[in-house]
């Protein structure tokens, strides 16, 4: 018996020849004392009945956006928050599209583009439909969201043809929920530091300098890191993002500000630098407003070098350190010897000389440089910067555990 107390699971069951395994899933889940609520689509009803899934569950079971007496108990942005994980089984071509489009013209796909607990899919279909180029480029979609797939695998199918779309079987699926949620207990005693965003160097009142970073990576892998279960503080310079209220947000103007932040929450396990701090600060900052001439020279000092510090830390150095690499120009080069001159265990490299990667933009290509092999390097290729995060993420997760 695997022991899931206190774990709670948010079942959504879709209309499709496969939600009856759904039944055997919950029985799996409830079997090792897990806590369920369930939302039931129209269509699902066709299949399986409130009456069999709520006896299973012991637990709430929903299907009615407008039902006064279940926005009464616990509207959808409470049942979005109450869920530990949400399951969306069997998870039909249909609802793929609805998800990939953003639709909330129900309680199932408005709880879950409220949510902001990790979302599985357990795909079930004919095999055609699962190999269409629609259901692919949702699904692309999807992932780029951070959504996870369980399945489908090869088989016999229900329509009597075979092939890829067959909903995978009730034992693995409560394998793969049951692995993250372990994971997520022990990542919960484990804390992570990530800086994010630009920094801002004064030259008086009104004038500074800058970059062009736009902190969207460093904010995706917070977001990352603390839908794994880790305990995530997120440094962030001036930028207009948002951020989940599970995370602790802490906003700084300059290098000087970030540096101090830093330093109040240390100690930490895990330390991803992914802001593009200021190298340089202004030597004197004019109290009043420079009025405009000709010409003006600046006389520039070095800022503190954070992750340097960090990395270096004798007594207080966290067990990952993670450091960013923006080049235009000999990445590899540039990267190898930033990741052994700053002794960081990562470094990831990326070259935003290259069109719509990198700064300002929600897509990325970056490489993985690693400590512990000279030569031992990962590609993540060209994708939205949110899948990025969940594949450094992935990696972090073996990495500590």
């Amino acid at each position: 018996m695997k022991d899931l107390t206190n774990k709670k699971i948010l079942f959504i069951i879709c209309g499709g020849i496969s939600a009856y395994k759904s039944l055997d899933i919950v029985r799996l889940f409830k079997k090792n004392n897990a806590e369920i609520k369930t939302i039931l689509t129209k269509s699902a009803k066709e299949f399986v009945t409130p009456l069999s899934v709520a006896s299973l569950s012991q637990g709430k079971v929903y299907d009615n956006l407008f039902s006064l007496e279940n926005e009464s108990e616990m509207d959808h942005i409470k049942l979005s928050r109450w869920a530990d994980v949400i399951l969306v089984v069997p998870t039909t071509a249909n609802t793929i599209s609805k998800l990939s489009q953003g639709t909330s013209e129900d309680l199932a796909s408005t709880v879950i583009l409220a949510s902001n607990k990790q979302v599985f899919l357990a795909p079930a279909m004919n095999v055609r439909m699962w190999e269409h180029q629609s259901t692919r480029n949702n699904l692309k979609i999807l992932k780029n969201y951070g959504y996870k797939l369980i399945g489908p695998v090869t088989g016999d199918m229900a329509c009597g043809e075979y092939g890829e779309g067959k909903m995978s079987e009730p034992a693995d699926i409560f394998e793969r929920i049951y692995n993250f949620l372990n994971n997520q207990t022990k990542n919960r005693r484990v804390k992570a530091l990530v800086t994010a965003g630009p920094t801002k160097e004064y030259i008086d009142p009104v004038r500074f300098i800058t970059n062009k970073s736009s902190g969207k990576q460093g904010y995706e892998i917070a977001k990352s890191l603390s839908k794994r279960g880790f305990n995530t503080t997120l440094i962030s310079g001036p930028t207009n993002l948002e951020i989940d209220d599970d995370i602790n947000l802490i906003k700084v103007e300059t290098t000087e500000e970030m540096f101090k932040a830093t330093q109040q929450n240390l100690p930490t396990d895990i330390a991803v630098f992914t802001a593009a701090v200021a190298d340089y600060k202004i030597s004197e900052q004019s109290v009043d407003k420079i009025k405009k001439k000709k010409s003006m020279t600046l006389n520039l000092e070095e800022n503190i070098d954070i992750l340097n510090y960090v990395s270096n830390h004798n007594s207080m150095r966290p067990k990952l350190v993670i450091g960013f690499s923006a080049e235009t120009n000999d990445l590899n080069k540039n990267a190898i010897s930033k990741l052994k001159n700053k002794n960081c265990d990562w470094i990831i490299g990326n070259d935003v000389s290259k069109k719509n990667i990198g700064f300002d933009s929600d897509y990325n290509e970056v490489i993985i440089y690693f400590r512990d092999s000279e030569n031992k390097k990962e590609k993540l290729s060209f994708k939205k910067k949110s899948e990025i995060s969940e594949e450094i993420v992935d990696r972090i997760v073996r990495q500590i555990n």
